[in-house]
């Protein structure tokens, strides 16, 4: 939870790793490994992050909303498999072994 939304509201603020880091007084690869899920954060590092991103810490922790997922048209049900149309199908010659 955490990982997804510290990448979606520090890109929604046109920020970088590095400048965000910054900002927060954290190491940047601290920033890319939460981004990652490599690290879990102590809470006083999420209240940070928040800060500089302007919300809540609660917001960072909260569960994304799972996006709305387009509508898939369903194939149309298919009967028995038909010969093509104009199509004579010639069956091989039974070959006996040895001849």
């Amino acid at each position: 939870m955490l990982a997804l939304n510290l990448r979606s509201r520090r890109r929604s603020h046109g920020l970088s790793q590095e400048e965000l880091a910054h900002r927060a007084g954290i190491d940047r690869t601290y920033i890319s490994a939460l981004e990652r899920s490599v690290y879990n954060a102590s809470i006083d590092v999420v209240d940070r992050l928040a800060r500089e991103l302007g919300v809540e810490a609660a917001d960072l922790l909260v569960r994304p909303q799972p996006s709305p997922r387009r509508a898939v048209p369903a194939e149309e049900p298919r009967g028995e498999l038909a010969k093509p149309e104009g199509r004579k199908i010639r069956k091989a010659p039974n070959r006996k072994a040895g001849s």
